[in-house]
């Protein structure tokens, strides 16, 4: 039995946030069956370049758009593409505190063989959390089966239900999808995520916030981002039952 269930696309070298919202939950599933968004944040993200916001994206073979994340793939350039991304953030961080440590990681996942979209982010996710010592049980939507269910809400249910969890946590952006009644009359209990504004000492000022947790690695030690998942909150009526304080600070044994 787990407390507590959250489910979101997977996305590629995602913020801290999403890292903060896996180690909040007792089970992570990655929604690798919802439907790839063009121009959307599974395949792209953003890095620190000259202290401004530089957009990074991992290209997709052009194809339907009513497929799946789990049915794209990278594109058949994708190792020339690797190299480009590589020297781009070898290039934006070179003098970051944490390079020597982060660098070799990032590296590593960027030129991982896998060429579906899906497997591949999932590989870089499990991958970050280990190394960030999170130790949240992780799993595919799609390895659920869960059919086709009447309502969007009732997909979130389903897996909760799945895995015998008390509460569903969202992401704040969610708040205008889902119905707290709806939830609570079906045994789940609906809270939302929102990571708390924060900073950590970048190049310069100003501080530019949200972008890739790359650059939370490369100016963060794992010992400081330990520190800073717990800095979130949730909403909604009831407390939710969070993981021991133990667990969050990486003592358990690993995304």
């Amino acid at each position: 039995m787990h407390s507590s269930v959250a489910m979101m696309q997977p996305y590629l070298f995602p913020y801290l946030g999403y890292f903060q919202l896996i180690n909040a939950v007792d089970v992570f599933v990655l929604g690798d069956d919802l439907q790839f968004i063009k121009s959307g944040w599974v395949n792209r993200n953003t890095v620190l370049f000259n202290q401004q916001a530089r957009l990074i994206s991992f290209p997709v073979k052009r194809d339907s758009f009513e497929l799946a994340i789990n049915q794209r793939t990278l594109s058949t350039t994708f190792s020339d593409e690797a190299d480009r991304l590589v020297n781009l953030i070898r290039v934006s961080y070179a003098k970051a505190p944490c390079f020597d440590l982060a660098m070799p990681v990032v590296e590593a996942l960027i030129r991982h063989p896998e060429r579906n979209l899906a497997l591949y982010i999932e590989h870089s996710i499990r991958q970050l959390c280990t190394y960030l010592r999170i130790d949240t049980p992780i799993f595919r939507a799609s390895a659920l089966k869960l059919g086709v269910p009447l309502d969007k809400q009732d997909r979130v249910i389903q897996i909760a239900r799945r895995f015998a969890a008390s509460t569903y946590v969202n992401p704040i952006g969610g708040l205008a999808l889902y119905d707290h009644e709806y939830f609570a009359s079906r045994g789940v209990a609906l809270k939302f995520f929102r990571m708390h504004a924060l900073d950590y000492p970048q190049f310069q000022a100003p501080f530019v916030a949200n972008l890739s947790i790359i650059d939370v690695l490369m100016f963060n030690t794992v010992d400081d981002i330990q520190a800073l998942l717990p800095r979130y909150s949730l909403h909604g009526a009831g407390p939710l039952q969070d993981k021991p304080l133990a667990a969050r600070m990486g003592d358990g044994a690993f995304m």
